[in-house]
């Protein structure tokens, strides 16, 4: 089970790592830009990276594309670690209480863009329907759920992954 857990969290980043040719420069670039521009240092309205403002705008773009499968409230499906009929893992939340918190900015936006059959998942990719913007603020909504205690701990992750 560790072992599962352990490739889970380290094989998006792995995947990362060795191949860039999953999108286009001139994409990656666009997205590279936006992430790079994010500072950590807590915001005033939100003690967190994130302004309320991102969230708010990250609301709409998660009801109109991610709520069909990551539910209103980013809180998915309830079995979401039980395999389907067909052998694959329903959506899971995104509200806190999954695995979304495990990984950096770079591997949410990375997951988001390009669909999550990069790591073994279903998820389509949104690359050309959402622009980095639009992704940035899809994260912070979601993490708008997420409790102080998970914030932390992603927090510290996202700080190790900029090092």
């Amino acid at each position: 089970m560790k072992i599962k857990s352990f490739i889970i969290v380290l094989l998006p980043l792995i995947i990362l790592g060795c191949d860039n040719s999953l999108e286009s420069n001139s994409q990656s670039s666009k997205n590279n830009l936006v992430l790079s521009q994010i500072t950590l240092s807590p915001k005033e309205d939100t003690d967190r990276w994130y302004f309320t403002e991102q969230s708010e705008r990250g609301r709409t773009i998660f009801a109109n594309n991610c709520a069909v499968c990551h539910g209103n409230k980013a809180e998915a499906t309830p079995n979401w670690k039980t395999r389907t009929a067909s052998g694959h893992y329903p959506p899971p939340p995104l509200n806190g209480t999954a695995h979304a918190w495990h990984h950096p900015l770079r591997i949410l936006s990375h997951t988001i863009r390009n669909g999550g059959a990069t790591v073994g998942g279903q998820m389509p990719p949104f690359k050309n329907k959402l622009n980095p913007t639009d992704i940035v603020d899809v994260i912070a909504y979601f993490q708008s759920y997420w409790t102080n205690d998970v914030y932390e701990s992603w927090l510290s992750i996202e700080k190790s992954s900029r090092e």
